[in-house]
């Protein structure tokens, strides 16, 4: 809610602001944000998120090691390039203000909420637009309308809500939860979509594990925490093959794993939000373990199990 949500909404505001035919016209833009982001976004990199969302970076898609020598030239230079084109005068103390209090002037009332306006060489205000963050990464206009993910509530076979509804479902229709969910997700879209989709989302997460096993040094931050995973990666890669013997030495990995894409998340990386940033190392952790550790591991079990977690 404050890195995913914040870094779309800008991209998004910069979109519109291009498809109005205004982007070339734009000498200033001013960033609010409101509730819960301007309370503790700069800790959580809400800032950081912003200003890369209105350079046009998405979070599925940006460099991570793009991101900090990019801030880095914004901060030094006071200069943006909105959409990666329009160069602007940008200062985030002038720019960005951050607000405890709600936004107020829409039609809902949520504590992540961001205003973006755009100027023109004379201050005249040729853009604005209101988005609340409302987690998981989706974003909502002033009116409440997603402007990211399903638009609507699709109608699916089996619905549920609570897990005694899926049980249920599933033993009514001898279901797995996987077969379930597949089930409901093409009601949404072809399953070649769907399997393909998820298999982003692994191709992803083994990324996140990846980078993070890698990376030495501090996360950001006035504490200056050192990162521990790339060390524990060396200690364990290190040990003898007899030492996998031990079950309780696979946890080991599974720890590393879920300590990698925490470490991730806390530098600004990308992750995948499972269920949110914070909880975001359990699965990718699990998931891993299955790939390295279980003998006849593949692509439909990593489906089976993404599914399955996401029910």
């Amino acid at each position: 809610s404050h890195t995913v949500g914040p870094m779309i909404a800008a991209c998004r505001f910069a979109s519109h602001v291009e498809d109005a035919n205004l982007l070339g016209f734009v000498r200033r833009v001013r960033v609010e944000l409101y509730g819960s982001l301007g309370a503790t976004g700069k800790g959580h990199g809400t800032d950081k998120a912003v200003l890369l969302g209105l350079e046009g970076h998405l979070p599925d898609t940006i460099d991570p090691d793009l991101i900090e020598p990019r801030l880095a030239a914004i901060r030094a230079e006071k200069t943006l390039s909105l959409l990666g084109r329009q160069s602007i005068r940008f200062d985030e103390k002038e720019h960005i203000g951050f607000y405890r209090k709600l936004m107020t002037g829409t039609s809902i009332v949520h504590p992540n909420g961001m205003r973006f306006q755009a100027f023109d060489e004379h201050g005249q205000l040729l853009v604005e637009k209101e988005y609340y963050s409302i987690g998981g990464g989706f974003v909502v206009n002033r009116d409440g309308d997603r402007v990211n993910g399903v638009r609507a509530a699709a109608e699916v076979p089996y619905p549920f809500r609570t897990g005694d509804d899926l049980m249920r479902q599933c033993r009514e229709h001898g279901l797995s939860i996987a077969e379930l969910m597949m089930r409901n997700e093409c009601a949404l879209r072809p399953e070649d979509e769907a399997r393909a989709g998820l298999l982003a989302i692994w191709r992803t997460m083994a990324a996140c594990v990846e980078r993070g096993c890698k990376v030495e040094g501090d996360l950001p931050g006035p504490m200056r925490v050192k990162r521990r995973a790339a060390e524990l990666y060396g200690r364990l890669r290190a040990r003898s093959e007899e030492s996998l013997r031990d079950p309780l030495s696979m946890l080991d990995w599974v720890n590393l794993y879920a300590m990698a894409v925490n470490e991730e998340n806390a530098a600004g990386g990308r992750v995948v939000t499972a269920p949110t940033n914070g909880a975001a190392g359990v699965i990718p952790a699990v998931l891993h373990y299955y790939v390295k550790f279980v003998p006849g591991s593949n692509e439909a079990g990593i489906v089976e199990f993404l599914l399955t977690a996401a029910a």
